[in-house]
């Protein structure tokens, strides 16, 4: 379970370290608002500007799905699968 819990950590914190490293340079218009990481993306208009907000999207999906991959679909998974290999030799 530690093994999961860290690779699952590892990713959280890697995909808010990239939600949040490119959310402060495309969608924070200024740090004294108090909607900031969240606003629309303005002025982008480069290459290099589409890429950063893909990047940021899939940083922050990222952190969302692998956390939930290991700390709650694998070990979901692992505790089903013994319960069917102990319904299975129950019923031998």
């Amino acid at each position: 379970m530690a093994d999961e819990f860290i690779k699952g950590f590892a990713l959280f914190t890697l995909g808010g370290l990239g939600w949040l490293t490119f959310g402060g340079w495309y969608r924070t218009p200024s740090y004294y608002d108090v909607v900031q990481l969240v606003n629309p993306a303005e002025g982008v208009n480069t290459a290099y500007g589409e890429i950063g907000l893909v990047a940021g999207d899939a940083s922050f999906w990222l952190m969302i799905l692998g956390a939930l991959t290991f700390w709650v679909f694998i070990p979901v998974s692992r505790q089903l699968r013994d319960m069917l290999d102990e319904d299975a030799e129950a019923a031998n």
